[in-house]
């Protein structure tokens, strides 16, 4: 851990970084040109399982950009003006994980060229409608919210300090721009749930508690992957400035919003556990006691929320680095676990339409390399606009001091009389 400080080995990791996220990029690349040229048939995905690996990694990378709303709302809404550099570091990985949804979905679609339909032709019945919408919207919401982020870069402000100066400027609309933010972000996050839950033809997904699973899932992971991403940083960088006691704060709250979630999903996988229902009950076999079982038990419910609940809860155990870091980097991977359990096991399982096909069928997935490569290439990419932005633009620097919470009162004069 010593060898981190030292700034000669930082010079030497950097680009060697650099230089591993750029190969799996360019690797992301040509699987991306595979897809565009030769189309959906180099995937493993089929007519039983449409929605894979990609899938899951823009429902992750959509809650895990919770943050940046939660921060918002924290700093704007509720007045606590002292998470306000916390919110910086929010609202960029926010943009990131959005641009990388974006990303997966234009390959997904089979159809890239016409990513501009659901803009043109509205189908207000839609769910998937809904969220085009929230994402093309509040993916614009965050372009200004990140606006001063980089007007108040030292690059713009030598070379072009007018244009710097007017993109500061926008900072002025935080409050506006937080509203719009809460409401799409948590339309955007309801809808994803929403999306699954309207499908009658899916029973283990026909349920409405599945809005509210993908809003209170995102609600914890946002904030982690946002503390984990500051941590990270300052432990590799020394552009990277990290007010621990803010992040000890947060994380005490995601302890707590732990705690919820482990209630949200004991309850809602409990509750489909009372009576048998054709499909549904399968589809709960398989996520409790089949191939998913390894994912749920200990990828979800253990490492994912007991293991780092305890750790954040306890201020003896916060206050220990790396398993703080761990705590934090569980929360990730059980968000992560359960928007793979969630999206395959309505798929693994299916019954015909004919009243005769009493028997379930039963499907087998594994991504394929081309989805494996996209997929990756769109993470790196995640990981080097981060690096960038924490090395040249400072989204990591809680030494600015935000506005206090409450100002304080200036003392009355007194004059004391010498008669």
């Amino acid at each position: 851990m010593k060898a981190l400080t030292n700034v000669p080995y930082r010079r030497l990791y950097f680009p060697a970084w650099v230089a591993a996220l750029a190969a799996l990029i360019v690797a992301g690349v040509v699987a991306a040109v595979l897809v565009f040229s030769k189309g959906l048939v180099v995937t493993n995905l089929n007519d039983l399982i449409p929605w894979g690996l990609w899938i899951t990694v823009d429902l992750s990378a959509i809650a895990l950009s919770a943050g940046a709303f939660m921060f918002s709302a924290a700093v704007y809404l509720l007045g606590l003006k002292r998470f306000e550099p916390v919110a910086r570091t929010a609202v960029f990985v926010g943009i990131i994980g959005y641009s990388i949804a974006m990303l997966m979905l234009l390959l997904d679609i089979g159809r890239p060229d016409r990513f501009w339909h659901a803009i043109a032709f509205w189908n207000i019945h839609s769910p998937l409608w809904e969220v085009t919408m929230c994402v093309v919207l509040y993916f614009t919401v965050l372009l200004l919210e990140v606006t001063p982020i980089f007007g108040n870069s030292s690059f713009l402000q030598r070379r072009w300090p007018r244009i710097a100066g007017g993109m500061s400027g926008v900072h002025k609309l935080a409050p506006i721009l937080a509203v719009l933010g809460l409401c799409l972000s948590l339309l955007h996050q309801s809808s994803l749930g929403a999306t699954y839950g309207v499908l009658k033809a899916r029973p283990i997904w026909y349920r409405p508690s599945l809005a509210v699973l993908f809003i209170v899932s995102a609600m914890v992971a946002g904030p982690a992957l946002t503390v984990l991403a500051s941590k990270l940083s300052s432990g590799l960088s020394s552009k990277a400035k990290v007010n621990h006691d803010l992040l000890d704060q947060v994380s005490r709250f995601i302890g707590w919003a732990l705690v919820g979630y482990l209630y949200f999903r004991f309850w809602d996988v409990l509750a489909m556990s009372y009576t048998y229902e054709p499909a549904r009950s399968e589809g709960l076999n398989m996520l409790t006691q089949g191939p998913l079982a390894f994912n749920f038990w200990a990828g979800e419910i253990l490492l994912g929320i007991i293991v780092p609940m305890v750790i954040l809860l306890s201020s003896r155990l916060r206050r220990q680095p790396r398993l703080h870091t761990l705590a934090l980097l569980l929360v990730v991977g059980g968000l992560v676990a359960y928007r793979w359990d969630i999206n395959l096991v309505g798929q693994l399982v299916a019954f015909g339409v004919m009243p005769q096909e009493l028997a379930p069928r039963y499907a087998h997935y594994i991504p394929s390399i081309v989805e494996f490569a996209a997929a990756a290439g769109a993470v790196a990419y995640g990981l080097l606009a981060f690096t960038i932005g924490v090395r040249y633009l400072k989204v990591v620097d809680h030494s600015v001091e935000a506005e206090p919470d409450t100002y304080p009162v200036e003392p009355v004069p007194v004059s004391i009389s010498t008669d």
